[in-house]
């Protein structure tokens, strides 16, 4: 259970971009093309966020 918890906990953006890329590829499959092209930036963001809120951990 231990292993799980620290999958999760340093892996969640990426888990979270992909759930969000699924979002927009399955908006887009179902001809929401607006909806999808503005979801589809929602991965990166999360990504650049993940990775700016760990550089400036003290850890």
């Amino acid at each position: 259970m231990k292993t799980i918890n620290n999958f999760v906990l340093k892996w969640y953006p990426v888990l979270l971009a992909f759930i969000c890329l699924l979002y927009s590829v399955g908006l887009g499959l179902n001809g929401q093309t607006e909806e999808a092209q503005y979801s589809a930036h929602w991965p990166g963001t999360i990504l650049l966020f993940a990775i700016a809120i760990r550089q400036r951990r003290k850890s």
